[in-house]
């Protein structure tokens, strides 16, 4: 019989598998519900979000009602970044101990937020629902590709939340620093039925795999985290590894955001622990299929009030998912607002790289594309040979059809890899455009 947290995180759990089913008007009230609580908690503690209250006019009682939420400002990074007001100075004895958790920077503006047990607890329980969803077997070896990997290590199990409630497989973690061709040595002598790792870190295993002639048999399932999968991802992953994508969308200050349904390619919010908004450039909700910023405010964190917070991402909101579950979803995750192309007109729009065609203009291994300013772009790339001239121009012209603009193009080439950001992330566009 479980005990302890093990008991405590066996009782979320159940709750977690009754609630998604509920009807979404439910899960919006019960959030209501949670939301006052906070509320009163944090303008009690947290002179920044009582600040706020009072500039919105509000009481902690009036955001029962809907859409009272939205008369809160944005919380952006920088007022995270000043969190000495931000942070309350008291939290309820049964969410102790506190922790802080610091994100990598790799947006340019790192934070760090206090989070408690009770954030934890739930955030292991929603962990675990995802595994649940996609038929995650516990007995089953699983490999792990991450930055936080300092080295090679085999372990016994899985580790929490896992190991918490069930008797796990022995678990693979391999540092994301090594050797493309060292992971698939490690993963085919592990033969785990499970891979945990970045997509482009994926797609790299997948490209060498082709090139050297192996496969990987024995996995069935690769988890992404980290950074956005695009449609060409999954499918160049299906097409030279075989199995399919499953999706986590997460942060470092919230934790699981979104997970993807297992009858789907949507993903689920995890409305029992955050409420999350897309909106546009006037604030307004966005309707499905109209790309907006994502706000997201945590419910159950009453140590830092995220309330309305622009985490930096940009989505897409999604339909009713066809698998009856009320949460409600996310079509797709774009990622940063700095991912989106700047062009002289005033225009901004998400830049379709599809990666795959620059492989058939030239032997391409890696690319990244960097906006310098409103007219010129840097084509960083990682070749398998010199190029010709006529391989570069070809390369140049794809840029400028893909990017929708006559961008002056500047190639710069990397001897083995493009440098990743802080935290092991890497993203393909990056604007360094005000």
């Amino acid at each position: 019989m479980a005990v302890g947290n093990a008991a405590v995180l066996g009782a979320l759990l159940r709750q977690l598998d009754d609630s998604q089913w509920l009807p979404l008007n439910d899960i919006e009230a019960m959030q209501r519900q949670q939301l006052v609580r906070l509320a009163t908690h944090c303008a009690e503690y947290s002179r920044h979000f009582r600040r706020s209250l009072r500039g919105a006019g509000l009481k902690p009682a009036a955001l029962a009602e809907p859409g009272a939420l939205q008369k809160l400002p944005i919380l952006t990074r920088r007022d995270v970044q000043a969190g000495a007001e931000l942070f309350c100075t008291k939290a309820p004895n049964s969410h102790m101990p506190i922790v802080e958790s610091a994100t990598t920077g790799s947006t340019g503006t790192p934070v760090t937020v206090r989070r408690t047990s009770i954030t934890g607890m739930v955030q292991y329980g929603l962990v675990l629902r995802g595994y649940g969803w996609h038929g995650r077997h516990y007995p089953d070896r699983v490999c792990t590709i991450r930055v936080s990997a300092r080295a090679i290590e085999r372990r016994a199990d899985w580790g929490p939340p896992a190991s918490l409630l069930f008797d796990t497989g022995p678990a693979l973690n391999i540092p994301v620093e090594a050797d493309i061709d060292a992971q698939i040595d490690l993963i085919r002598d592990f033969e785990p039925k499970v891979l945990s790792v970045f997509p482009t870190n994926l797609i790299a295993i997948g490209r060498r795999c082709a090139e050297r002639g192996v496969e990987l048999p024995s996995v069935e399932m690769f988890y992404t985290i980290g950074e956005t999968v695009s449609d060409e991802t999954r499918s160049e992953v299906r097409e030279t590894l075989g199995p399919e994508i499953v999706d986590t969308y997460s942060s470092m200050e919230l934790g699981c955001i979104a997970i993807q349904c297992p009858e789907s390619e949507l993903y689920h919010v995890m409305s029992e622990a955050m409420i999350v908004e897309v909106i546009d450039e006037k604030g307004h909700a966005c309707a499905d299929g109209q790309p907006g910023r994502l706000v997201v405010t945590d419910l159950l964190n009453f140590a830092t009030p995220l309330v309305r917070y622009a985490i930096g991402d940009w989505a897409e909101p999604g339909p009713p998912c066809p698998c009856g579950r009320g949460l409600p979803t996310l079509r797709r995750i774009f990622g940063r607002e700095r991912n989106m192309v700047r062009v002289p007109d005033g225009t901004r729009h998400w830049p379709r790289l599809g990666n795959a065609h620059y492989r058939r203009i030239a032997p391409v291994n890696q690319l990244q594309v960097v906006q310098e300013s409103l007219n010129d772009v840097e084509l960083r790339l990682v070749v398998a040979r010199p190029l010709t001239a006529a391989e570069e121009g070809g390369l140049i012209a794809h840029i400028q059809t893909t990017l929708a603009w006559p961008f002056r193009v500047r190639i710069t080439y990397y001897e083995k890899e493009i440098p990743a950001a802080p935290g092991g992330k890497f993203e393909d566009f990056i604007s360094r455009v005000a």
